[in-house]
C-alpha cells in the first residue's frame, strides 16, 4: 500500500506539526506496531528535510508514544494504545483532538430558558431550560474562536464555568458518549461584540460553524454556535467517488 503523503503548503501549521500530526493518526491506527521506518524513509515518504522528521518523533517521544533504541529502532509505547480509546470516526475524532491542543476561557456559564433554535436542535419541549456556555479557544499563535454552547441539563452536570476544558470532554466525564455530528459551515462577519475578542476587525469575514452532537443513542446532547478565524482554523477534506469522506481540522499554533 502506498503510504506516501506530501504536505500542505498552503495551510499555516508547521511541516515538522504536519508530520507529527500525520504519523499520530498512522499510529492510534497501528501502522507501527513492528516499528517505524528508518529517518530516511520518512524523509522520502512526506518530502520533507531530516530535521523536520527529527522534530515530529521527539515530540512523540516527549509524550511517551514513541521509544527509541539503537537496537530495536524505534517502536510504539505501552501508552500508545491508549490513543485508540480515544479515537472517534472522522471529523468527530479530529475536532476532539483538535480541540485538546487549545487553551480555553469560559467567557458564560449560566442555566437559560431554550429558545426556539435550540429547542428544534436539541428536541426540547416548551419550556425547557439549557447550559448556556460561552467560551474563547486559543492557540499559541492567538484567539482561534468564539463558541456558544447548549447542553440540556440532563446531560450537564461535569460543564462547570470554572472547567477551562472541551465540553467533549466533559460530557465524556458525565458518562455522555457521542455517536455523530451533524455540522454546518457558512460565512459571517465579525461584529463589534466578537471582534475584539478574536482580534480582528469589525466586519472581517469569519467561518460560522453551527454542530449538533448526537449521543450513541442518537439523542442531542449539545447544540454549538462557533465563529472562527479562518487564518488560524481549517478544514481539509478528502472525497472519493464512493462517498467516502476524509476531513482533517487543522488549527495554526505558530507562524514558524
Amino acid at each position: 500500500m502506498n503510504t506516501h503523503r506530501s504536505l500542505n503548503a498552503a495551510i499555516p501549521v508547521p511541516k515538522h506539526h504536519q508530520v507529527y500530526l500525520l504519523l499520530l493518526e498512522r499510529l492510534k491506527n497501528g501502522a507501527f506496531a513492528n516499528g517505524f521506518p528508518n529517518e530516511f524513509s520518512l524523509m522520502e515518504q512526506y518530502q520533507v528535510a531530516r530535521v523536520t522528521i527529527r522534530k515530529a518523533m521527539a515530540r512523540l517521544a516527549d509524550e511517551g508514544l514513541i521509544e527509541r533504541s539503537p537496537k530495536r529502532g524505534t517502536r510504539p509505547t505501552a501508552n500508545s494504545a491508549s490513543l485508540a480509546d480515544m479515537k472517534l470516526a472522522g471529523l468527530l475524532g479530529n475536532l476532539f483532538q483538535a480541540n485538546l491542543k487549545l487553551t480555553i476561557q469560559v467567557l458564560y456559564c449560566e442555566q437559560i430558558p431554550a429558545s426556539n433554535v435550540v429547542r428544534a436542535a436539541l428536541g426540547l419541549p416548551e419550556g425547557s431550560d439549557v447550559l448556556k456556555s460561552v467560551r474563547l479557544r486559543s492557540a499559541s499563535s492567538g484567539p482561534v474562536s468564539h463558541v456558544t454552547s447548549f447542553t440540556p441539563l440532563e446531560f450537564s452536570k461535569a460543564i462547570k464555568a470554572d472547567k477551562a476544558e472541551p465540553l467533549l470532554v466533559l460530557l465524556r466525564e458525565a458518562g455522555v458518549e457521542v455517536g455523530r455530528a451533524k455540522q454546518r459551515i457558512s460565512a459571517q462577519l465579525a461584529d463589534a461584540l466578537v471582534a475584539p475578542l478574536l482580534d480582528v476587525e469589525v466586519g472581517s469575514a469569519l467561518l460560522a460553524v453551527s454542530r449538533i452532537f448526537f449521543s450513541k443513542q442518537d439523542r442531542p446532547v449539545q447544540f454549538e454556535f462557533g465563529l472562527y478565524r479562518p487564518d488560524r482554523y481549517q478544514y481539509e477534506m478528502e472525497l472519493s467517488e464512493h462517498g467516502d469522506l476524509d476531513t482533517k481540522v487543522w488549527i495554526s499554533h505558530a507562524s514558524t
